[in-house]
């Protein structure tokens, strides 16, 4: 076995250096054209069959996998559950999450994310920005080049961008056509960058792509061929490869290209929940293989299912069932008009869902049910130490006496007066000023914070914003947040601008056109609001009291009427807003009126010319 394995070795030299008439042998069971050392079963085979050989469940994410280690029950880990275990993650000393180290400072260990970077002139879009050195031409590549596919002016080829302009890119082997550096792959023939023997990339992900689609007579279900053109297209093939190597992407995949699991959504609902069988779905519906469903209203019923089966009284789990379903659930489909519901109107939901759960729960403890409580009991509940989420549990009681299940019961209305936060206007308009100003922070983040700031927007009416939304018409920039569109500053006009044209999806698999204004990391599909939110905090913006602020600003200076149109907020909302304005917060309106403005107000100009 030893002589075979030097044999092999052999030919694999005098096919590197050249010699005619070698042919490199392909391994016997796979039958790739690779190297062939490892032996199995009596025969030399690749590296790739060993591992598939020994293939075993991970204890944690249950992917099928080669053993990485094991627990100390001798249970086998996977390669990426070992990475992300806790023991071999540190706190980043820049952004405080727990996450591996890419490299350690003075000040401590360094997260691959958070890696510092020199702020220098981007060689080929000319942006100056955070970049990286090219190990082909020695110049500045900034994060959004280094990552970016085009037209090579040269080759005409679809491929990386390693030099040239943003206008006439040139790839990786039209920069530098060195034999050494850029060999032809072996399967197409392509010059590729090859760091070992073997076809390249791209003809990897196809193969792996083909051994997961293909059924047994070697065919790909028809239902799925979209889905695997997305993938064998996609920008980035080692991208795509270490997705399929995560968690259970592949053994999901195999399952559908052959049959053992149906194509449908309730068939991955089977299947534990969590990001990753959340991003496959994603991918399928984003090609086309799976219709497009709700999915925050899915979790939502999930979630009123569960919580109702486990209920412990029979009454209670038919009163929840009616709360939640022919209330609080028709409601959100009223609501949301056809439209998928967000974030936080799930989050609003299962507020007032627990309310409901602990307010019954404190009625069984008391041996008192919705239609034996009187007065009393209640207010002794609302005055007791265990009270909690008394504003939604206002909205169940008074939906229990309009279906007559309680009677002789009232709860006190909380009436809005007002922001109930401090609002410091002065530090509004100097983040709003550094945001204009500012070329090292991101544009999308400048932007999405300026319509904050500037236009009292919550991140989940951003994060839905589509191109759509952005209207450019005689030079002028206008933005529909509301019926009628707002003319943006040149300034924010420039980066909305900007934003078209260089929007891009964090996700990288299954891509499609997408009309998302903000795209997110699965495809098809816009950054989450928590996410915008998220994005917002990190540049120091608070956004209840950033947003109150403006809201405030804005109804001290608009009607009403004109305020609910442009900036697309309720008409109650609006007046509530303006009454306050102008009444207990008399003082403060009268004090921002002699105030010298930093900026002029953006809505000003357009209120002008809409109400003469």
């Amino acid at each position: 076995m030893r002589s075979l394995r030097a044999i092999l070795r052999l030919i694999d030299l005098l096919h590197e250096a050249g010699v005619a008439g070698i042919v490199r042998p392909a391994c016997p069971r796979c039958h790739r054209v690779v190297r062939i050392d490892k032996p199995l079963d009596g025969q030399r085979v690749c590296r790739n069959c060993i591992a598939k050989s020994r293939f075993e469940e991970c204890v944690r994410c249950g992917a099928r996998r080669e053993p990485a280690t094991r627990n100390a029950e001798g249970r086998p880990l996977c390669p990426s559950c070992l990475v992300r275990d806790p023991a071999n993650l540190e706190t980043c000393v820049v952004c405080g999450e727990s996450r591996m180290v890419n490299s350690r400072t003075a000040d401590g260990p360094v997260c691959p994310n958070c890696r510092p970077l020199p702020i220098l002139l981007c060689s080929i879009c000319g942006r100056t920005a955070p970049c990286m050195l090219s190990k082909l031409t020695g110049l500045p590549r900034c994060g959004g080049c280094d990552r970016r596919q085009a037209r090579c002016t040269v080759c005409g080829r679809m491929r990386g961008i390693h030099s040239g302009t943003a206008d006439a890119p040139v790839c990786g082997p039209c920069t530098t056509t060195d034999a050494e550096l850029w060999r032809p792959c072996p399967t197409c023939g392509q010059a590729e960058r090859l760091h070992a023997p073997g076809p390249c990339p791209r003809c990897t992900l196809k193969q792996r792509l083909h051994e997961l689609f293909a059924d047994d007579t070697g065919s790909i279900n028809p239902q799925l061929q979209s889905l695997h053109d997305a993938l064998v297209d996609t920008e980035r093939a080692g991208t795509a490869m270490r997705w399929l190597s995560k968690g259970i992407v592949s053994t999901v995949l195999s399952d559908l290209g052959s049959g053992r699991r149906p194509l449908t959504h309730e068939a991955l609902d089977e299947l534990p929940e969590g990001k990753v069988v959340e991003h496959i779905r994603s991918v399928l519906v984003a090609t086309g293989v799976l219709p497009r469903r709700d999915e925050q209203m899915v979790r939502l019923e999930r979630h009123v299912k569960d919580l109702v089966a486990s209920h412990a009284t029979a009454e209670g789990r038919k009163i929840l069932h009616r709360y939640a379903t022919w209330h609080l659930l028709r409601r959100l489909r009223r609501r949301s008009r056809g439209k998928e519901i967000t974030h936080y109107q799930l989050a609003g939901a299962r507020q007032h869902l627990r309310a409901a759960v602990h307010l019954l729960d404190w009625f069984e403890e008391q041996n008192l049910t919705l239609s034996t409580c009187r007065q009393a009991d209640l207010e002794r509940w609302m005055t007791s130490d265990d009270v909690r989420h008394l504003r939604e549990a206002s909205h169940f009681v008074r939906w229990a006496l309009s279906q007559k299940i309680a009677r002789d019961l009232s709860f006190p209305a909380e009436r809005w007066n007002g922001p109930s936060q401090a609002m410091d206007d002065e530090a509004r308009w100097d983040t709003a000023r550094r945001l204009l100003h500012d070329d090292t922070l991101k544009p999308e983040d400048r932007l999405a914070g300026l319509l904050l700031l500037l236009y009292a927007q919550w991140p989940a009416a951003i994060s839905r914003l589509t191109v759509g939304h952005i209207q450019e018409t005689d030079g002028a920039v206008r933005i529909r947040l509301g019926a009628v569109p707002v003319e943006l500053p040149a300034p924010v006009a420039d980066l909305a601008r900007q934003q078209v044209v260089a929007r891009r999806s964090h996700a990288v698999l299954g891509q499609t056109e997408s009309s998302w204004l903000f795209p997110g990391g699965q495809p098809g599909r816009p950054i989450s609001a928590w996410a915008m939110g998220e994005r917002l905090r990190k540049l120091g913006i608070r956004l209840a009291e950033a947003r109150s602020t403006a809201l405030f600003q804005l109804a001290t200076e608009l009607p009403a009427a004109v305020l609910a149109r442009t900036l697309g907020i309720d008409i109650t909302v609006a007046v509530k807003w303006q009454r306050a304005a102008a009444g207990d917060w008399a003082a403060y309106a009268a004090e921002i009126s002699r105030r010298s403005a930093p900026l002029t107000n953006p809505l000003a100009h357009d209120t002008e010319q809409g109400t003469r």
